[in-house]
């Protein structure tokens, strides 16, 4: 694997383990307007949990343990809380210092961003060996 995959892989994998210790400490009520009122479940539950596989998920990155299973698994996790932050911005909740439509709007545009940042972090260039041999 590339350095600058590795570099990305470990960068991502920080940042998940900080947002993770955030949802169980610091940032715990920020992380709470990010779960939809319609979602069934207790908001502070929700955040807790999704503290802890956020950590998990960080730690696993950092540690360069299946780094492509980890990497799909993190991307469809960003993917799956999506939700939250499109209810963040259609329902006007602050959180993080995101107190305009703007600023949440701008906060949507990253979250693709996210999944293809783990993805090709954990990319060890299996699919581009195999289209290369394809397009042979």
């Amino acid at each position: 694997m590339s350095t600058g995959r590795t570099l990305a892989r470990v960068a991502l994998g920080s940042f998940l383990t900080f947002a993770g210790t955030g949802h169980l400490t610091f940032a715990r009520q920020e992380f709470q307007a990010q779960v939809p009122d319609w979602f069934p479940a207790d908001k502070d539950a929700v955040v807790l949990a999704s503290g802890v596989v956020e950590i998990v998920q960080g730690l696993a990155l950092i540690s360069g343990w299946n780094q492509k299973t980890v990497g799909r698994i993190i991307a469809a996790f960003f993917v799956a809380v999506f939700p939250g932050n499109i209810s963040q911005f259609l329902e006007q909740k602050d959180g993080f210092g995101l107190d305009t439509d703007t600023e949440r709007a701008v906060r949507l545009a990253f979250q693709p961003l996210l999944v293809a940042w783990a993805l090709w972090a954990t990319n060890q260039g299996d699919e581009e060996t195999e289209f290369s041999q394809k397009s042979s």
